[in-house]
């Protein structure tokens, strides 16, 4: 199935959901009503640290219209002293995060909801509720959780022996780093500091619940798994998973930031008490205010290489904010960082710190640009000091098969050394910068980056109609292509045109259990269910055709859309067609279709090499990128199209992160940019043609050859920016974004 002359395999073929996304008639959970539906909503805590002393909502619970009233006491409280892990969420902390309990831990915090018969009666009854606190101080950057004297948000929480807002730690060790070290000509050390961005998806989370008589739960809601939204709500609420139905309604982008959940549950709890639909939507400001963005952090990477240009030693310390409850992605800034380099010696550590912000959530590749920021800035350093181009000292010291990584696995057949060929053959990297206009300067930037990908459960169907097309059914939100990836891979095995076959995204009452849209793994996982589904399904086509021709299945090929005897040795029968068999199905056994479920395994990391041209006016501050080429190892682009996208959306992210996104606080603990108006994403007209350079080595423990494509993209760009920004001025930056103020603050010394 890797041959490059597969039909279908590899073809720009039209997305499944694309006219009913341009023209508007595509249903998001927004979009869901129902009679008698009412409208819930959060309060929020006004402080950023606040013990909660008592909630009193007797006059909303009187205001007419109001339907139901909940607080923490209405749902599941997951005791402190066990861990209760859903996939890699502790529900500990999400009962806790979802409804505050003890105490209110960022500004924001939900601490009771209401649901009314309109809106505004039930903006008007949360006013009505009242809340006494303590008030208490807060910490929001890293360096001021960890000072002695900083206040302890969690009691229950301490590191080295001390109470602490230390969360957790987590080191990958190879080789003997002092010896690494003392080989060393050239050893550069510099710490960084990154500051936390939101995953900015245009759809804010909403969802409508439905809680019968019987206590029968349906649940309509924008997320990244239905299967996790089941599990969660379950918990949270006491209600059987057996007795809930969770529905994914089409997704406006997600990130990572909607695998898990902030509203299913209390609307859940307050159908359940009214006995009505409760529908609940997040304004922009809630969903920055109190939804997960990614950690911020402090970084110190000290790399030691010899005169002729081998890496031998490397150490890293990555600090990430969890934000208010335990949960940062240390595990990818700590073992992705040096992942893409054969060095023999290695230290990476990494610190979870919790400070009263939201509590984060994954962001594309959780915590792995953040270690890539500040290890690739360092390799620029480390090429500059011995005189080397930056892509050749990548080069020589690239991971390739049989590198020993320092988070674990000893790498198979990987392409990362053909991306940094690629970039060094590129005309990108060839074509001079030329000379910048009057009061700018130009340079260029280069960096690479890895991600884990992922496997995991998933269960596919497929079922031949009974006019001769076929219906797939997958459990995984379609985020990034899958639909039209699989209508691919189906059309390919069964020799038909992809146009005859339809792929629906199953709820979990109508297929099996199947792991989040996440961690790169969706067609990878689905792709293998769906083949092996897909080979029953013509096993089962040939056998139909030897029952009719009278033959034994073993004499009967399937080629191109028909069954077809093996040879004139098996009898001469003319083809028959798939709608031929489909017609005769239950003739010859019945409905035609099969389905597979699976925990894949298998699943490869991906590498990047990127290359950046930046324009920076000295005068203004202001940093453009000119030119970006992204080179990725894509295993086998199943969709090119929709891989580009994944790569053009990684790279678009990854220059907002490095020039322009941060979260901006107050003396209160306040976001004061909690909206797109002053929380600056990139948009159309600050960036250029983002370029793509697909480079598919297939993955050989795939059917397909694919390797996981999402979140690579976004790894490389943060350091990419800032390597290209000193190539510029001639000044380093170790502190993103690099917003105009802060370029202008650098260039004045």
């Amino acid at each position: 199935m890797n041959d490059m002359t597969n039909k279908w395999i590899g073809q720009r073929t039209i997305r499944p959901d694309g006219a009913e996304k341009v023209t508007g008639r595509a249903a998001y959970a927004a979009d869901t009503t129902m009679p008698g539906m009412i409208w819930g909503k959060v309060l929020r805590s006004p402080h950023a640290h606040a013990v909660i002393r008592s909630i009193d909502t007797a006059k909303a619970e009187a205001l007419p219209g109001v339907k139901a009233v909940v607080t923490h006491r209405d749902l599941v409280e997951f005791p402190l002293d066990k861990s209760v892990m859903l996939g890699i969420q502790d529900m500990r902390w999400m009962c806790r995060n979802v409804m505050a309990r003890e105490k209110a831990l960022f500004h924001g915090h939900p601490i009771a909801a209401v649901a009314a018969t309109s809106e505004t009666i039930a903006a008007e009854a949360l006013r009505l509720i009242e809340v006494e606190y303590e008030v208490l101080p807060h910490v929001i950057e890293i360096d001021d959780a960890l000072k002695p004297d900083a206040p302890i948000l969690h009691d229950f929480l301490s590191f080295e022996g001390k109470p602490s807002n230390i969360a957790g730690k987590l080191e990958h060790r190879l080789g003997d780093i002092e010896a690494g070290f003392a080989e060393a000509d050239v050893v550069i050390e510099r710490s960084f500091t990154t500051r936390p961005v939101h995953q900015g998806y245009i759809e804010p989370h909403a969802c409508l619940v439905s809680v019968a008589a019987d206590g029968k739960t349906t649940i309509w809601s924008s997320s990244q798994g239905q299967f996790m939204v089941r599990a969660m709500t379950s918990l949270l609420t006491g209600i059987p998973q057996s007795d809930i139905r969770a529905i994914p309604a089409e997704i406006g982008g997600g990130f990572g930031g909607k695998t898990i959940i902030y509203l299913e549950p209390l609307a859940t709890v307050l159908s359940k008490k009214s006995g009505r639909p409760v529908k609940m939507v997040m304004s922009r400001e809630e969903v920055m205010r109190a939804s997960g963005p990614t950690s911020g952090s402090k970084s110190t990477v000290k790399i030691g290489a010899t005169k002729d240009g081998r890496l031998v030693a490397a150490q890293g310390t990555f600090w990430l904010q969890a934000g208010a409850l335990p949960g940062s992605p240390i595990r990818g800034a700590a073992g992705c960082g040096f992942a893409p380099y054969t060095i023999p010696n290695v230290v990476s550590t990494g610190f979870d710190v919790v400070s009263n912000r939201s509590k984060v959530a994954a962001y594309r590749a959780p915590g792995a640009p953040i270690g890539a920021y500040a290890v690739e800035c360092v390799i620029d350093e480390v090429a500059e000091a011995l005189g080397m181009d930056p892509l050749e000292l990548r080069l020589k010291n690239a991971a390739r098969q049989g590198t020993k990584a320092a988070h674990g696995p000893v790498y198979p057949r990987i392409g990362f050394m053909e991306t940094i060929e690629a970039a060094l053959a590129h005309p990108h990297y060839k074509t001079p910068l030329g000379e910048a206009p009057p009061g700018k300067r130009r340079g260029r930037g280069v960096a690479s980056g890895f991600w884990f990908n992922a496997g995991g459960e998933s269960s596919a169907q497929v079922n031949i109609t009974e006019d001769g097309n076929v219906v797939v059914t997958t459990g995984h939100p379609d985020i990034g292509g899958s639909r039209a990836s699989i209508a691919n891979i189906t059309a390919e095995l069964l020799g038909i045109d992809y146009k005859r076959i339809s792929v629906l995204i199953g709820d979990t009452a109508t297929i099996g259990y199947s792991n989040l849209t996440g961690g790169s793994r969706v067609l990878f996982a689905s792709a293998m269910v769906v083949t092996q589904s897909t080979e029953k399904v013509i096993a089962s086509l040939r056998e139909r055709a030897a029952k009719i021709w009278k033959i034994d299945p073993e004499a009967v090929a399937w080629e191109d859309g028909e069954a077809r005897p093996v040879s004139d040795n098996a009898g001469r029968f003319p083809p028959l067609s798939l709608a031929e068999l489909a017609a005769r199905a239950t003739e010859t056994g019945g409905p035609i279709g099969a389905g597979v479920q699976l925990n894949t395994t298998g699943a490869e990391g991906g590498f990047a090499t990127h290359l950046c041209d930046v324009e920076v006016d000295v005068d203004l501050g202001i940093v453009r990128v000119l030119r970006y080429t992204s080179f990725q190892d894509v295993g086998r682009a199943v969709h090119p199209s929709y891989v580009e996208g994944q790569m053009q959306g990684g790279a678009a992210q990854g220059i907002g992160w490095a020039l322009n996104e941060e979260y901006i606080y107050d003396r209160q603990g306040r976001v004061e940019n909690a909206g797109f108006l002053d929380y600056r994403m990139p948009v159309c007209s600050d960036l250029p043609m983002l370029d793509t350079v697909m480079i598919e080595v297939p993955n050989p423990k795939h059917p397909q050859g694919v390797r996981g494509v999402g979140e690579v993209p976004l790894v490389p760009p943060l350091a990419a920016v800032a390597n290209a920004v000193y190539d510029a001025l001639g000044k380093r930056f170790y502190a993103l974004p690099m917003s105009p103020p802060r370029v202008l603050e650098k260039l004045e010394g």
